[in-house]
């Protein structure tokens, strides 16, 4: 039975993450705030010590975009280093301190994977549009821990796979306030993009670590 770790498995897409994984039979590890805490490293050890054997899979689905009136910024002038830091802890120290906790304890065979729910608009070759600073900022540096965490685990874990996942436009608290002018299609269910992410991990091998992927995918470039 695979052991699979979901992060931020309170939210929308953590939690349909979670539920499918328990529905294929595995073995699932259900964490979320404030039993975890960004700043205080050693919960998410505690964590990790708690299980009884390798992880076969990790999946860091926490992220935060907006908070009680404090959101995507419309131009450089709206920028706030409260919010700054407050979007990074949430959307890069937590997949980094994930990281430091169960990574090492990924199976050293199949193919034991680290995935981190990035997003297109971390993308720096893909913005065209401006804007969202703080979290194109923080997601940006989420990558970053994926792509560096990729390399060292090519050295220390072969069988692992490291990449970031963008799980698309979903209908989640999270995205509510930004879904009018969505094209037919665009926005789609918990559960669908569960399974989309799922189908997407489920084809990846260890040649594929160190990638940046869509929901269905496809490459996005970094």
């Amino acid at each position: 039975m695979r052991r699979t770790v979901i992060i931020g498995a309170s939210g929308g897409i953590g939690g349909a993450l979670a539920d499918l994984a328990e529905a294929r039979g595995e073995a699932v590890l259900r964490l979320s705030r404030p039993a975890i805490d960004a700043m205080r490293p050693e919960t998410f050890a505690a964590a990790a010590d708690a299980l009884d054997g390798p992880v076969g899979r990790v999946v860091v689905a926490a992220g935060l975009l907006h908070r009680d009136g404090a959101g995507p910024e419309r131009d450089v002038r709206m920028l706030d280093p409260e919010w700054l830091l407050e979007c990074y802890r949430a959307n890069a120290v937590v997949p980094a301190m994930a990281a430091r906790a169960f990574a090492p304890r990924l199976a050293r065979e199949g193919c034991a994977l680290f995935a981190v729910l990035t997003a297109r608009v971390g993308s720096i070759g893909d913005n065209r549009l401006g804007g969202w600073y703080a979290y194109r900022m923080a997601k940006a540096a989420a990558n970053q821990l994926v792509a560096t965490l990729a390399v060292e685990m090519r050295r220390r874990n072969p069988a692992a796979c490291v990449v970031a996942l963008h799980p698309g436009t979903v209908d989640t608290p999270m995205s509510k306030p930004f879904q009018r002018n969505l094209k037919p299609g665009q926005l789609v269910p918990p559960e669908v993009a569960a399974a989309n992410l799922n189908a997407v991990m489920d084809a990846l091998s260890p040649a594929d670590s160190g990638r940046f992927l869509a929901w269905d995918g496809s490459p996005i470039p970094w």
